[in-house]
């Protein structure tokens, strides 16, 4: 049995909400997280609000998982949030569950973030020194902090004021009792698009979701730009402007869904423009070409199509078990429900093999998928990866190790090849990767993982760089 999530970067988190005064939106944000839940399996929430009050129902576990029974529900509830997590700040606990939703001065408000605030630490560390009290160790609740000390009249200057006050990377839905908000960060490290109901209007991490409840896309939340959605419709804000637009590579590599549309650019036809490059660049030959399921699939398909040498099934996983819930710390992974791979032995035996997958991390999965092929009777496998060697930590919302645990970060290409097993190892080139992404250009993508061409603030280097349980760190040394 292999984990295949074990060596795979850690999908951030999707966010959803819906203003509407004629569908149920519980049940919309319902069917939207299930279209997202590819971003994030550790937990799930909705809240919703009827005007004058919110709920909020959270838990551990998948989305059908935490509305096996019921969904939040109030009459006449118009505006509803939802989130699906995986954990790139604070551990992986029911307490940092999201929507957050909090009671302050101003009324009520509930908050949903996809990302990574790299200033969060400080900003935490000064609030806490003036009385501020966290219930969590996310650095979302940073952000709800400064909303609710903000002195300004109306919840657009509030949020806005507070948007100018941190760094990173970040998409949110924010909603009050009568408004619901879109945010996009000023380098659009994150995806956030927009779409229309015959009544109302959804926002949505990819436009897969608004695909899955019927809404029209109507475009993507700009770089630096702020929509609010209320009976009177959408307005939108520029609160920021950037110089530089940096929306993360891996979106097209691996994060989003195939059939997800992002600033204009097709996922599907991109991770297949990958596979493409990679047959013209390795000019690997063999019997078949096979895919690391299902992430590899599209690029698998695109090295066919180039090459001429046919796509067959080789590997199998079993799609009952899907990826299930994963816990993001090694530990707790390995003693976890393992998602099981199996290879087609009478697809691979006596042939020489070309396996495509999207990424290597630590090479631990890829070699142990290798000798599982060998030992099913591959003649020879020669692994081709539609990205770049990893050698360098995400610190806007993707759970990376640290650099020593990149193995691309101390290993060349061909250590890498002898240490995962393959009788050969190619690795797309970061221009290759650039000339696949057709609609965007490539100053306009983050690298930084490929590159170390880190487009905004990092945290400090050291014990708090890429230290996603930094806050519980420092509850611990306090003590």
């Amino acid at each position: 049995m292999i984990d295949l999530e074990l060596d795979k970067l850690k999908e951030e988190c999707g966010v959803f909400g819906i203003y509407s005064r004629q569908e149920d939106v519980s049940l919309f944000t319902y069917w939207g997280l299930y279209a997202l839940q590819h971003r994030g399996q550790e937990s799930a929430g909705i809240a919703i609000t009827d005007g004058s009050w919110m709920d909020v129902h959270r838990g551990m576990g998948l989305v059908n998982e935490v509305f096996r029974h019921q969904l939040p529900s109030m009459g006449n509830q118009h505006i509803a949030i939802g989130h699906v997590r995986y954990s790139t700040t604070g551990s992986s606990l029911l307490a940092n569950t999201q929507p957050l939703m909090v009671t302050y001065a101003g009324g009520h408000i509930s908050l949903a973030h996809n990302g990574n605030l790299t200033n969060a630490r400080e900003l935490r560390a000064e609030m806490e020194q003036t009385g501020s009290v966290f219930q969590t160790s996310i650095d979302s609740e940073v952000f709800v902090n400064l909303i609710a000390r903000s002195r300004n009249h109306s919840i657009e200057e509030k949020i806005m004021e507070s948007l100018n006050k941190i760094k990173g990377a970040y998409c949110l839905v924010i909603m009050t009792e009568d408004k619901l908000f879109g945010v996009r960060d000023p380098h659009g490290f994150r995806p956030l698009c927009i779409g229309k109901l015959d009544d109302g209007w959804v926002l949505a991490s990819e436009s897969c979701a608004l695909d899955t409840v019927g809404a029209e896309f109507i475009r993507d939340v700009e770089p630096g730009e702020m929509v609010v959605i209320d009976d009177d419709g959408i307005k939108s804000y520029r609160f920021a402007s950037s110089d530089r637009r940096a929306l993360c590579i891996f979106e097209y590599i691996y994060f989003a869904r195939p059939d997800s549309i992002i600033d204009g650019q097709s996922v599907h036809e991109t991770r297949f423009e990958m596979g493409r490059t990679l047959a013209r660049e390795s000019g690997f030959k063999a019997d078949i070409v096979i895919s690391v399921p299902d992430s590899g699939t599209t690029a698998a398909l695109g090295f066919s199509y180039e090459s001429g040498i046919p796509f067959m099934e080789g590997l199998m996983k079993n799609r009952y078990i899907g990826r299930t819930f994963i816990q993001p710390e090694q530990k707790k992974r390995d003693l976890g429900v393992r998602l099981k791979l199996n290879a087609v032995k009478s697809v691979v035996k006596g042939k020489s093999v070309i396996m495509v997958d999207d990424s290597i991390v630590r090479g631990t999965t890829s070699g142990k998928i290798v000798r599982m092929l060998k030992e099913a009777g591959a003649k020879a496998v020669h692994m081709c990866v539609s990205s770049p060697p990893i050698g360098y930590p995400c610190y806007y919302g993707i759970d990376t190790s640290v650099r020593k645990d990149l193995i691309a970060s101390s290993k060349q290409i061909e250590e890498i090849r002898e240490y995962i097993g393959a009788d050969s190892l190619h690795y797309l080139s970061l221009e290759g990767l650039r000339n696949s992404v057709g609609n965007v250009r490539h100053e306009e993508m983050c690298h930084a993982c490929f590159n170390c061409e880190y487009p905004a603030d990092v945290p400090c280097e050291g014990s708090c760089a890429s230290n996603k349980f930094v806050f519980e760190e420092r509850k611990s040394q306090q003590k």
